[in-house]
């Protein structure tokens, strides 16, 4: 059996034969000066602490069966393991408050996890605590409940014979599917806790952002157009995160006239476009105040940028793949490597206006409006746009 104890600035291993055998230790140390403890341990005689070193007595009186080791020793808030006990040639460091135990160096059949782990990485290995490129302690347990176990290997083992077995004989058992639904079974039972991580940093993310368009909204004649929009650009890229880039003042060929200039394009992570039209959250500029046949109708503000954007998506779409090609070149520095400019029927965004003063029948008919042109543009006011920011918050505070 192996334990660890801490004794001021030092971890201490402790071994005791399970086979009742206290002499064999001994005796491998005085022959070969070296002793390997469930193939994960390896230890000289200099790390051998004599009986009278150690405090592993009971009622006083010391126990001969169980035989400590030098572990680790303290260092800057970091217990540190040297090269050679657990590795070969790098070091390995707990942070002092976790918790030592034997399954986090070795796995099902004595399997020794870090020498596995020093195959991967060539640099200290951290756990816990606040170094720059420390594994938090969470994600090392979790690493570690996920080595296969014996049942595993040998359903796994089963599995790729069987591949090759049913090709010729028609008896074979399908033992690849089985270990596929188990696979499956056991990782669906086990959950990452990414948005428990995250939850924090998220929650002050949309907060902020929260913060910021309402701020926007109270001082809104102190920003000009262009900084307007270059504001609200910022917070589209972090509430859409797939758009990895913003290109303006985007020329589009025209074969009647000449070129059109778009002024926000949106590029996702496959190279695909969509098109953004930002305009200052003018009070009276999405419906009209009077009906026209019963209905409340469009502002020519609205309905004019609606147009402008239908059209912008028909000339991009006819511009095809010398459009592709132009604005792949044209904009190649603003782009990641290998990312070229895709034309895909783009989607249209529009961000504009207040609703807050909209009656419930305003309202409704502002709403087919919107869903009329769903399949082109989403229609975000500048309300709707803070109801989904208070929307996201409240359900990041429940999870």
């Amino acid at each position: 059996m192996i334990t660890f104890n801490r004794n001021d600035n030092y971890i201490n291993l402790s071994y005791s034969s399970e086979y009742g055998d206290e002499d064999w230790v001994t005796k491998v140390l005085k022959e070969s000066g070296h002793i390997r403890l469930k193939k994960s341990f390896h230890f000289r005689r200099k790390d051998f602490l004599p009986f009278e070193e150690t405090e592993n007595d009971v009622d006083g009186l010391f126990d001969p069966q169980v035989f400590q080791f030098r572990f680790a020793e303290l260092e800057n808030g970091y217990f540190k393991i040297n090269p050679g006990i657990i590795t070969r040639h790098i070091d390995v460091l707990f942070q002092e408050n976790v918790d030592l135990d034997i399954s986090y160096f070795v796995a099902d059949l004595n399997t020794p996890i870090f020498r596995l782990l020093e195959d991967l990485v060539t640099e200290p290995i951290y756990v816990g605590g606040e170094f720059p490129t420390a594994i938090p302690i969470e994600a090392f347990q979790q690493m570690i409940e996920g080595f296969p176990t014996p049942y595993e290997k040998k359903m796994y083992a089963e599995a790729r014979m069987s591949a090759i077995l049913k090709n010729y004989l028609d008896t074979t058992k399908d033992s690849e599917t089985k270990f596929q639904r188990y696979m499956n079974k056991k990782i669906s039972h086990k959950s990452s806790g990414l948005q428990k991580t995250f939850k924090d940093s998220e929650l002050l993310k949309y907060q902020t952002i929260l913060e910021k368009v309402e701020g926007m909204l109270a001082d809104e004649q102190d920003y000009s157009e262009k900084v307007w929009q270059l504001e609200i650009l910022q917070i589209v890229q972090l509430l859409y995160p797939k758009y990895i880039a913003v290109l303006s003042n985007v020329p589009i060929r025209d074969k009647t006239i000449s070129d059109r200039i778009l002024d926000f394009l949106l590029v996702d992570t496959n190279g695909h476009i969509d098109i953004i039209e930002i305009k200052k959250p003018f009070e009276n500029s999405i419906l009209t105040k009077g009906k026209h046949r019963n209905n409340y109708i469009p502002l020519r503000e609205l309905s004019g940028t609606i147009m402008q954007l239908e059209k912008y998506v028909f000339f991009l779409n006819r511009w095809g793949a010398d459009g592709e090609k132009y604005l792949s070149e044209k904009y190649h520095d603003r782009l990641p490597t290998d990312i070229e400019i895709k034309i895909t029927n783009p989607n249209g965004i529009i961000i504009m206006g207040r609703e807050n003063k909209l009656n419930p029948e305003q309202q409704l008919d502002f709403e087919v409006v919107k869903r009329k042109y769903k399949n082109v543009v989403d229609i975000i006011t500048y309300d709707n746009l803070i109801h989904r920011l208070k929307i996201t918050i409240e359900q990041i505070k429940k999870s």
